[in-house]
């Protein structure tokens, strides 16, 4: 998800289910090595031409320049503080951020958000509903032990254990069985195929801690003590309410860290973590406050750089009981939206409209054909108050009122909730903001007694994977995400489909009628693409500009700038 910028990541996780669900799948029987990218569309990566997409006003960056040495320590903003570092329930920026360096998982995203091995070596599909994953030798934990099957039997097992209420339970509902067939070797079993079960593997839900550190922690793990991970940082000192520290971990199997500490500071107030930026308080950090783009671009103390997000904000409509249960009430708030103002104004002008629930990055492993399919005949983005207007009269539902959540959490959500009320208010509809406490706006994605006479309120999604169906499948009947209890029998049997066909450009085709259903019927109302930015001081490089650092160890990259 939490002060400014807004929970962008509550869209999967928590609650007793906490996650997306994991619809069927079906079969494709033939061998598959993630390593080569044989059968994830992840390994293909996003577009690469500089840009963001049609009217971009600003320019993405594959990366920043690398570093031309080791740094004693770096500083690091962030907008809050982490209640928890269990990888079971790291579903949030703060929690990820400093994770991604500490604990690894069977496979790697990529700064290039591309899937490679990650603490397996290999891994492979013999048959439609089995992965094996081939371990690395020798890797050894943060408290000192080595890497084994039965480590990774117990970790993943952690995120099974409907005790734990993992965030990320709902990636494993399709798993029937999880064994240890070599010292090196795990083998898991699916009820069914599935295409997404692999890919998750390179996120958090992928993470291989020591199983005696873990049950020696107790339920103290995450909170106090060691992480027993195996990544290029190890857990330090951790001042609750202040501050958080990393170590360099000198034993670790890959490429050695290039700082010898990471300081993450908890900066809550958007003011106050810009001031630190252009004090030097803090070398850098991700999810800059929009507001603050203009003040550090122009500081002169370093560089704003933009990356690859695979984020789209979106207005989540969480009733369909009222008049937003018309779909044409939906349609016409969509076409009375100014989404070129509210890109302007609510994202600093890094962004750009978009008609779809979906990223173009994501779409990049699909054929030119399936590609242009995706995107051809979506709504459009201009205005049409006239048209908007006349739908919401057909509706009979000019005067009704709707209630549209806000909060001070970032101008990102204020001024998206506030540009639906102006699009309401000259199409016939009466909007109410009803303001709440950035704590209150993260309980409207956890509580539902918190959404009780809200029917709207301003989402801003990630993908966890380069894969469309990650979002896609939020609309499913059931999915966690899916507040407003929308079911479309014909949209389930889709995402079925999907989510059973590893071939690649075969899923994302069916993935393209998906993508058609959502923007025909507006479970979501889409508005913009938003990139990543982060921000570095002239003392430190080397940091990716993607959204990847949410599950790479991109701390272990910065070093000292040229």
């Amino acid at each position: 998800m939490t002060p400014a910028p807004p929970p962008r990541v509550f869209r999967r996780r928590p609650g007793p289910f906490r996650g997306r669900s994991v619809p069927a799948t079906a079969a494709r029987a033939a061998l598959a090595v993630l390593s080569s990218c044989a059968v994830l569309a992840a390994c293909a990566g996003p577009p690469r031409d500089g840009t963001d997409g049609p009217g971009s006003s600003y320019a993405l960056s594959a990366g920043t320049p690398k570093p031309k040495g080791d740094i004693d320590s770096f500083t690091w903003a962030v907008y809050a503080e982490p209640p928890t570092l269990d990888y079971t329930v790291a579903f949030d920026y703060p929690q990820n951020t400093v994770l991604s360096n500490v604990c690894e998982s069977l496979m790697r995203w990529t700064p290039g958000l591309t899937l490679e091995p990650g603490l397996a070596r290999k891994a492979s599909n013999p048959d439609p509903t089995t992965w094996v994953y081939d371990l690395r030798s020798g890797v050894r934990f943060h408290d000192g032990r080595t890497m084994s099957a039965d480590d990774v039997v117990f970790s993943l097992g952690r995120q099974m254990d409907p005790n734990n209420a993992a965030a990320w339970a709902q990636n494993f509902e399709n798993v029937a069985s999880i064994r240890r067939t070599g010292p090196l070797q795990v083998t898991v079993k699916l009820k069914k195929p599935d295409s997404q079960f692999p890919q998750y593997m390179a996120t958090a839900a992928g993470v291989v801690a020591s199983r005696a550190g873990v049950t020696a922690a107790g339920k103290d793990y995450g909170t106090s003590g060691g992480l027993a991970c195996t990544g290029p940082f190890s857990l330090g000192a951790w001042q609750k309410g202040q501050s958080l520290e990393l170590d360099r971990f000198d034993d670790y199997w890959g490429t050695r860290a290039k700082a010898g500490k990471v300081v993450f500071r908890f900066l809550t107030d958007p003011s106050a973590r810009t001031n630190a930026l252009l004090s030097g308080e803090a070398d850098g950090g991700y999810l800059i406050p929009t507001e603050s783009y203009a003040r550090l671009k122009g500081s002169g103390v370093g560089t704003l750089y933009f990356g690859e997000g695979l984020s789209t904000v979106n207005v989540n409509v969480t009733d369909i009981k009222g008049p937003l249960g018309d779909v044409r009430v939906r349609k016409a708030l969509s076409l009375a939206l100014d989404r070129s103002g509210f890109v302007k104004a609510g994202l600093g002008g890094a962004g750009s409209v978009t008609n779809s629930l979906t990223t173009r990055a994501v779409w990049a492993g699909a054929s030119p054909e399936t590609r242009k399919a995706a995107f051809a005949g979506l709504p459009p983005t201009d205005r049409d108050i006239e048209k908007a207007r006349e739908l919401v009269q057909e509706a009979g539902a000019t005067g009704k009122t709707l209630t549209v959540a806000t909060s001070s959490i970032g101008q990102d959500v204020s001024l998206l909730a506030t540009a639906v009320q102006g699009a309401g208010s000259r199409i016939g509809l009466n909007i109410n903001l009803k303001s709440v406490a950035p704590n209150a706006f993260t309980a409207l994605f956890t509580d539902p007694e918190a959404r009780k006479g809200i029917d709207m309120f301003p989402l801003t999604y990630y993908d966890s994977i380069t894969d469309p169906l990650d979002l896609l499948t939020n609309f499913r009947t059931g999915a966690y995400l899916n507040f407003a209890g929308y079911s479309d029998k014909r949209y389930d049997e889709l995402v079925d489909r999907a989510t059973a066909t590893y071939d690649r450009d075969a899923r994302l085709r069916i993935e393209t009628e998906l993508q058609k259903l959502a923007a025909e019927q507006l479970p979501w109302i889409p508005v913009a693409e938003w990139p990543t930015a982060v921000f570095l001081n002239k003392r430190i490089t080397g940091a990716p500009t993607t959204i990847a650092y949410m599950y790479y160890p991109w701390a272990a990259d910065v070093g000292a700038a040229p």
